[in-house]
């Protein structure tokens, strides 16, 4: 009996001859071997080529490319080798669907690592113009930009799987308007914080006063703003309060305007109650940071002969606007005390008639 190699070819099994059996196989090997010999040599020598150039996108393209996993070769050399076969239909779907899959699950990737190279570059930008920057605003739209991705990507994919996602799309719809009322507190929250970080009425550092509350910003958060008091306590207030009150930021005051009060004794001669006005005047001159606006002999009081003065200051630091006042505070007193003045203070004559 004689070996007859052609025979054997065209020997028919489960539709296929051995031939078309051998042509796929070859077809998946070789497919296999091209993906292979891409990804161990020619990224490499691209990888090369970047670290050369230095261009960071480049180095990200080709880190994503590089994550591609074995699964992905496999699975689409042998949807190349089905070509060359009839097979059950079971098996091409099986095969399809999990090119499919695989392709949808690295493309995700992929576009989650540009998400965070773009959040990435926005926060370095970001920090490069303010030290005390928040990136918790930029992670979190990273985050929720990936959840929309997974979102949409497993309802394509089920799309293409043959499922009605009609049906789907509706439940998740109701799903989500469930959710959103019983997380109504935390949405608006949320959503504050998106408006606090694009329209910036304040920023780490800020010294800003809330209703009755005031202090040093700390930390801008997801749901709620610190703030450091000047008394010590951390005060903790909701995004949504801070997005619906007026908010006072005197860290951005270019220019504070002061008016302040003093009283000296009736006893006080009209000579040295004008001489008042001249010794404030001379106070300020030396003062650099404080113009002075008016100072007047402004009335009677019960006990008191009463002054104000009025000044701007150029700065929006409190403490050194403290400082300043009690600089002025100092010099208005240094100098009543080498002219005779008298601060008044609260007393009360009584006038017997005999």
């Amino acid at each position: 009996m004689s070996f007859n190699f052609s025979q054997i070819l065209t020997y028919n099994f489960i539709g296929n001859s051995v031939k078309e059996y051998l042509i796929a196989l070859g077809v998946f090997l070789l497919a296999i071997i091209i993906l292979k010999f891409f990804k161990n040599t020619g990224i490499k020598k691209i990888k090369k080529l970047a670290d050369h150039s230095r261009v960071e996108f480049i180095s990200l393209l080709i880190k994503i490319i590089d994550s591609i996993g074995l699964p992905l070769y496999v699975f689409l050399s042998l949807y190349l080798a089905l070509q060359f076969v009839r097979l059950p239909g079971i098996i091409e779907k099986v095969v399809s669907y999990g090119v499919l899959i695989l392709v949808a699950y690295y493309v995700v990737r992929g576009v989650q690592e540009l998400i965070d190279y773009g959040a990435h570059k926005i926060v370095q930008e970001k920090e490069k113009e303010d030290k005390d920057f928040d990136s918790s605003v930029i992670n979190l739209l990273g985050k929720i930009l990936k959840g929309v991705l997974w979102g949409v990507v497993v309802i394509i994919v089920l799309q293409n799987l043959g499922y009605n996602i009609s049906a789907l799309v509706a439940s998740l719809g109701i799903g989500g308007i469930a959710i959103a009322f019983a997380l109504q507190n935390i949405l608006c929250d949320i959503f504050a914080s998106f408006s606090i970080y694009f329209d910036k009425p304040f920023k780490v550092g800020d010294f800003i006063i809330v209703g009755d509350d005031l202090g040093v910003v700390e930390k801008i958060g997801i749901k709620t703003t610190r703030l450091q008091s000047l008394w010590g306590q951390e005060i903790v207030i909701s995004n949504k309060e801070l997005t619906s009150t007026r908010v006072n930021n005197y860290k951005r005051m270019e220019k504070r305007r002061v008016h302040f009060t003093f009283g000296v004794v009736y006893q006080t001669s009209t000579e040295k109650l004008k001489e008042v006005l001249n010794i404030v005047e001379e106070v300020f001159d030396k003062i650099e940071m404080a113009d002075l606006d008016r100072v007047h002999f402004k009335q009677f009081g019960d006990f008191s002969l009463n002054f104000e003065v009025a000044y701007y200051i150029t700065t929006g630091d409190y403490n050194k606007y403290m400082d300043i006042q009690q600089e002025i505070n100092f010099g208005i007193k240094e100098r009543f005390e080498k002219q005779g003045i008298e601060f008044a203070y609260p007393t009360q004559t009584v006038f017997i008639n005999k």
